[in-house]
């Protein structure tokens, strides 16, 4: 499926295969020929998924698929080579032009998902990298992905962001999950919470506050 030497889809096939990275010794462009298997694989791929969440009202958004990739193989390779990159920054990690939907969140996050670990690994390098920030707006933006990483959601509206029943039990599931704190402890999303776990809430999270208008 793959042409030989493809860096980006070298890099994207072996991280969600293997959970690794590998690094090249330059920022090479990624053609049309390569954005056009990507979007196969990552159709593929969605579909996979979408079998275990049971929605047919969701396609892959090819798009977002192909745009959260580049984020994440131009991030993860900016982590070693920032020579003469500094220019090019807000070309190579660009804002998703398309409609954020629940379609455009998931595809996005198939390779998202990895981005907050590249992030963690440049802030330990240089806290004060632009890069860092530029990569936590676009979490910010797709922040079903960064669940477990330390984000600034206090504009979120989450009766508005989670009223789609699929992505809402998707959301729910990754916070328990992660044991993400901050957000099971936010009073919408606990009261999801504790409604989904019902009578067995300590076989899922003991630890879990149960979030009331006296405790907040």
């Amino acid at each position: 499926m793959t042409e030989a030497g493809s860096p980006f889809l070298d890099t994207i096939f072996l991280l969600r295969k293997n959970e690794c990275i590998t690094l090249f010794s330059n920022v090479q462009e990624i053609s049309s020929k390569e954005e056009r298997e990507a979007e196969d694989y990552f159709e593929a791929e969605f579909e996979k998924e979408r079998l275990e969440f049971l929605s047919s009202q969701l396609t892959c958004n090819k798009q977002a698929a192909v745009w959260g990739a580049k984020i994440l193989y131009y991030s993860a390779q900016l982590y070693l080579i920032r020579e003469n990159t500094e220019k090019k920054l807000g070309n190579l990690v660009s804002r998703c032009k398309g409609k954020r939907d629940t379609s455009s969140i998931l595809s996005a996050d198939l390779s998202l998902r990895f981005l907050p670990q590249i992030i963690m690994a440049l802030h330990t390098m240089d806290p004060e990298d632009i890069l860092v920030t530029m990569l936590e707006d676009i979490l910010t933006e797709f922040h079903y992905s960064g669940i477990g990483y330390d984000l600034d959601l206090k504009n979120v509206n989450w009766v508005e962001e989670l009223k789609d029943a699929t992505y809402r039990k998707l959301y729910l599931e990754r916070i328990v999950e992660k044991r993400d704190y901050r957000l099971a402890e936010i009073p919408f999303i606990n009261k999801w919470l504790i409604a989904e776990f019902g009578m067995h809430k300590d076989a899922f999270w003991r630890e879990l506050k149960i979030i009331t208008e006296e405790n907040q």
